[in-house]
């Protein structure tokens, strides 16, 4: 995890890592669950997952990644990430934990999600110090709004 180019410390971006923590810690509770036998929990859990990685990336989606595909570079790199979104949530909205191969589902996704996770935190996120200024932060903070009606960036 990097901690060198500051952009932690950007409260949007703080706020999109912390988001990124709270659903993987959700996949880990889902498997947890599943795997004690709690299926009701685990489904439920599954299902507030996919609610929680919906409103995340339609503000990532909207706003930075909106404001970074206006770029070839940029494009090449968020359209695959964009495909992974709608895989993932294809599989969440399908999934069902009462059937013992969606387990292994389900571990090799909260895995990948990892991994999609690192490509956001570790590559896209860092650009933004250099690429964004003051009107392009305002459109991004502006589409997590709207993806979290009611809600504000954490307080620093």
């Amino acid at each position: 995890m990097c901690h060198y180019c500051g952009c932690r410390h950007i409260p949007l971006i703080r706020d999109y890592i912390a988001e990124h923590e709270h659903v993987l810690d959700l996949g880990h509770l889902a498997l947890e669950q599943i795997g004690r036998g709690e299926l009701d929990q685990g489904q439920a859990t599954v299902a507030r997952m996919r609610a929680e990685l919906r409103s995340h990336w339609q503000g990532e989606e909207e706003g930075v990644f909106a404001l970074m595909r206006g770029e070839e570079l940029y494009r090449e790199h968020i359209d695959p990430l964009i495909a992974e979104h709608r895989a993932l949530d294809e599989v969440l909205r399908t999934l069902d934990v009462r059937d013992p191969d969606q387990l292994a589902v389900l571990r090799d996704e909260v895995a990948e999600l990892r991994v999609h996770i690192s490509k956001e935190e570790d590559g896209i996120f860092p650009v933004t110090l250099v690429e964004f200024s003051g009107p392009e932060w305002d459109l991004a903070i502006d589409a997590w709004e709207r993806a979290h009606p009611g809600q504000q960036l954490m307080p620093d």
